[in-house]
């Protein structure tokens, strides 16, 4: 059979491949916030919902694939889990990249984290052409992620890489323009999506 690309996206948005992206992504979740458990601990619960940003993401992406499977949709997990997933993706394989550059190690968790989260955002970048968003929902995701990079520099909730402790200032700099980017990524995608398959 011919790999065109309206095979590609009948893999891609059909039920049983939908199921199992469901089922890795639902995984993922569960490992993230368990991965998170130590800073948790040590963790107000005022912040409690600030601190797991990747699994977080991953979540909003599980009940978007649910609505999926299911018939329907979820406008606004759709923009969160988009500006989220491409967001902390990026993020996190800087990050990573980053500490092996100071390291020169991150062993097989380290590159265990850069494949994940590499995933992570393509997953979200592979169904532009299926969300259907309008521009409220992006002005409230924008809210969240902005938010919370607020309490991550701010407040010092970000996520621990202590061989990266003397760059914070620098990688919540990095950290608010990739938001303002993956922010405009969803806003440019409603104007994509007349090119994309739907």
């Amino acid at each position: 059979m011919q790999i065109t690309r309206a095979n590609i996206w009948y893999l891609l948005t059909h039920k049983s491949f939908l199921i199992l992206l469901l089922i890795i992504n639902l995984f993922g979740t569960i490992y993230g916030y368990y991965w998170y458990g130590g800073q948790l601990a040590v963790t107000e619960p005022i912040f409690y919902i600030f601190v797991p940003d990747s699994p977080t993401a991953s979540l909003f992406f599980c009940f978007v694939l649910l609505a999926w499977i299911m018939g329907k949709s979820w406008p606004l997990m759709e923009v969160l889990a988009l500006v989220t997933l491409v967001k902390y993706g990026l993020w996190a394989d800087v990050m990573n990249i980053w500490t092996l550059f100071e390291t020169g190690s991150i062993g097989w968790q380290g590159w265990m984290l850069v494949g994940s989260h590499f995933a992570m955002a393509v997953q979200a970048i592979l169904y532009l052409g299926k969300y259907v968003f309008k521009y409220w929902h992006i002005a409230v995701a924008a809210v969240w992620t902005l938010h919370n990079d607020v309490i991550d520099y701010v407040f010092g909730q970000m996520p621990m890489y202590r061989d990266l402790a003397d760059y914070t200032s620098y990688i919540g700099y990095f950290t608010f323009w990739l938001s303002v980017a993956c922010i405009f990524l969803a806003i440019f995608s409603i104007r994509w999506r007349k090119y994309l398959p739907n």
